[in-house]
């Protein structure tokens, strides 16, 4: 061996995470039509071109990435904000929002049999479309899903309510006794259809049985959680983007303490995603950024961000888990790389397997602390900096006064808590 082969693999990784950096230029494009901010943005199953949004002046568009176009656009779908939309199949859509209606739209005008988005000579954008069957709630809708197997869907208000596509009104309620909460966010899980989570206002995580009708767990958090998602490789596994500007990711057979923290964000959580891998996810927040994390890694984020993005209401993976979308309160949908520095054309044999020996030594050198500190740093708006650097500041001052208190009461008297443990309060039988 060569004596400076070690030297030499240095500069090379250290070179490669410069070249990283370099061309890492996330954003691609901005999809405009919204004249409010977009509050939902969903994925239409088994395709990786088509996307739909809603926004809080009660629109409706369906989006063709490839194309950057729209497929279907329903002004009025809603008298006021749509809070919610998900495809029931590939040629229906529900949706649902603050003006106590669920209605179910036929998307095939636009779309065609083989779901690729692409317009027909007959099919033009149905702005003046009527919804196929109108639901009608009593109070106010924050959120819907669709089983993935039959014909029932969950919408979230005051409580859970499980519908039929057959029928007017809920075939089941599905509240806990002692609940006075509003619902705020669900998700059937993607592996055990029959479960289904909820998130409430009063800082309480619910597990349903739709089998049963009964609540089958609930706790209650140090602070509301906004949204959840399952993971799509691991039934077990649920993600939960906090108010307390976290992240956590739960296993639901022992609810107790989350399986992993995943700090950053220094504003509330308002959306998350998994990818489609389910190895990373992403996130969005009321500090109008978007962060990407790897599973298992508490604060290895990847943050984008622009001058004129707000605040991020909603966020997706696309099906091929190499974009991002966010949905932001200034009206604008955004499509962003999944990884910053990728390249999108054509790469060749020679350059594909460069670029993979790049990352291999990004990856052995990054405990190096000049490459570490290559690969860590990211250049923040001023605003975001000087939050964290004041987050940071509270966080340092509140862990001194538990140790003082420690220090000058009786020994034994109190006693360290982990950060994992102090998340849930209580669980509600």
């Amino acid at each position: 061996m060569h004596p400076f082969a070690k030297a030499r693999e240095r500069v090379r990784a250290l070179n490669a995470a410069k070249i990283e950096r370099m061309f890492a230029k996330p954003f691609l494009a901005s999809l405009e039509g919204h004249i409010d901010g977009v509050n939902v943005v969903v994925r239409k199953a088994h395709s990786l071109a088509v996307v739909a949004s809603a926004s809080a002046d009660g629109e409706i568009i369906i989006h063709d990435l490839p194309q950057r176009k729209h497929l279907l656009r329903l002004p009025t779908a809603h008298k006021r904000s749509v809070t919610g939309i998900c495809f029931a199949d590939s040629d229906r859509l529900l949706s649902c929002g603050v003006d106590q209606t669920v209605k179910m739209w036929d998307v095939r005008t636009s779309l065609d049999e083989d779901g690729s988005g692409d317009l027909g000579e007959n099919s033009l954008p149905a702005d003046g479309s009527k919804p196929l069957t109108v639901f009608h709630g009593k109070t106010a809708f924050n959120a819907i899903d669709h089983h993935r197997e039959s014909s029932l869907f969950a919408t979230a208000s005051n409580c859970v309510h499980i519908w039929d596509e057959t029928k007017s009104s809920p075939v089941m309620n599905l509240n806990f006794p002692t609940s006075t909460e509003t619902i705020t966010a669900l998700k059937f899980n993607l592996s055990e259809t029959s479960v289904l989570a909820s998130t409430g206002s009063d800082r309480t995580f619910t597990l349903y049985d739709v089998r049963t009708g009964k609540a089958e767990r609930r706790l209650v958090f140090q602070m509301r959680a906004n949204a959840l998602a399952w993971s799509p490789t691991l039934p077990t596994s649920i993600l939960l983007a906090s108010e307390d500007h976290n992240l956590y990711t739960f296993d639901v057979r022992s609810l107790t303490s989350p399986t992993q923290i995943y700090k950053g964000h220094v504003a509330a959580v308002m959306s998350c995603d998994w990818s489609p891998t389910g190895t990373e996810f992403v996130s969005g927040g009321w500090d109008r950024t978007l962060r990407i994390w790897n599973e298992g890694d508490g604060r290895g984020s990847e943050a984008y961000h622009t001058k004129r993005m707000q605040r991020v209401f909603s966020t997706i993976y696309t099906g091929d888990a190499r974009f991002v979308l966010s949905g932001s309160d200034d009206g604008n949908l955004r499509l962003w790389k999944a990884h910053a520095s990728e390249k999108l054309g054509i790469i060749g044999g020679r350059e594909r397997a460069a670029r993979e020996y790049r990352t291999k030594l990004r990856e052995k050198w990054k405990y190096d602390p000049e490459v570490g500190k290559i690969e860590r740093r990211r250049h923040m708006p001023k605003s975001i900096y000087n939050t964290s650097k004041l987050k940071q500041t509270m966080l340092d001052a509140q862990r001194v006064k538990e140790e003082r208190r420690r220090k000058h009461s009786r020994a034994g008297e109190t006693k360290p808590k982990a950060e994992r443990r102090k998340v849930v309060v209580a669980e509600q039988t």
